[in-house]
């Protein structure tokens, strides 16, 4: 797979680099303010960060301490995401990590 232009504003990169490069970010992440620049800049990208991102992020959000944040993830996953389906899809694939750090969803959390 060669490369993409995701952005204007960025440089060119796989999206296994873009991946790997958040991952690797939010894995050393340590205080919320890193956390939102680095939430506002993978989600600026044209693209839906890999549920390995996400989970990085969740993890780090728990770290920092921030419940909100967290949940607000999974709010930005529901905007990126082309339809309800692909949503649900990483609902369930990072159902294991929710679970673990304990976090719900917006909708979740409304019921």
């Amino acid at each position: 797979m060669g490369t993409r232009m995701y952005s204007s504003a960025h440089e060119e990169e796989s999206f296994e680099s873009f991946t790997e490069r958040y991952v690797k970010f939010f894995d050393g992440v340590e205080d919320l303010f890193e956390l939102q620049r680095g939430l506002n800049n993978a989600f600026a990208y044209d693209l839906v960060p890999a549920p390995s991102v996400i989970e990085s992020a969740l993890r780090a959000s728990r770290r920092v301490n921030d419940y909100a944040t967290a949940v607000r993830i999974f709010e930005g996953i529901k905007e990126k995401v082309e339809n309800d389906n692909q949503y649900k899809q990483y609902l369930e694939e990072l159902a294991p990590v929710r679970e673990e750090l304990g976090i719900a969803t917006k909708e979740e959390l409304n019921l």
